[in-house]
């Protein structure tokens, strides 16, 4: 599954975080490359996209949580490459924000993804994907 999401966007050279599930990569065209030890900003930036896992999905707002698992990797190899392809265990989706506090460690680092970055500009022009992954596709898959 993750192999054919990779090449309809044409991501040919992708990062992986080192405690990522070799099985979810199946069998595709795409360069792996395990951000163990940590690639330099350069080289994360120059590689086409990122599948990771999540900490957590919250069902309301659309949103997904990073905290830096192992199977997530640090923040930087979900932000820098333009795809980022997170797959979701349909276990790891709750229905609502307090849910998802509910469950999560505070001590650790979180990353909320609820859609694309945005910003204005000095003439008040909306700017998407200014920061972040420009594509975000999530790969739900059943227990």
């Amino acid at each position: 599954m993750i192999a054919s999401v990779l090449g309809a966007r044409g991501a040919a050279r992708i990062v992986v975080p080192a405690g990522l599930p070799r099985q979810w990569l199946g069998k595709g065209g795409a360069a792996i490359t395990v951000d163990d030890p940590p690639l330099s900003y350069a080289d994360l930036d120059a590689l086409e996209g990122v599948v990771t896992g999540c900490a957590i999905a919250i069902a309301e707002t659309g949103t997904i949580v990073l905290d830096a698992g192992p199977d997530q990797g640090r923040r930087a190899i979900s932000l820098l490459p333009d795809l980022h392809v997170c797959v979701v265990m349909a276990a790891q989706v709750v229905g609502s924000v307090p849910e998802a506090l509910a469950r999560l460690d505070p001590t650790r680092p979180q990353t909320w993804i609820s859609g694309p970055s945005a910003t204005s500009d000095i003439e008040l022009q909306r700017v998407e994907g200014v920061h972040g992954p420009r594509t975000l596709d999530v790969v739900l898959v059943e227990d």
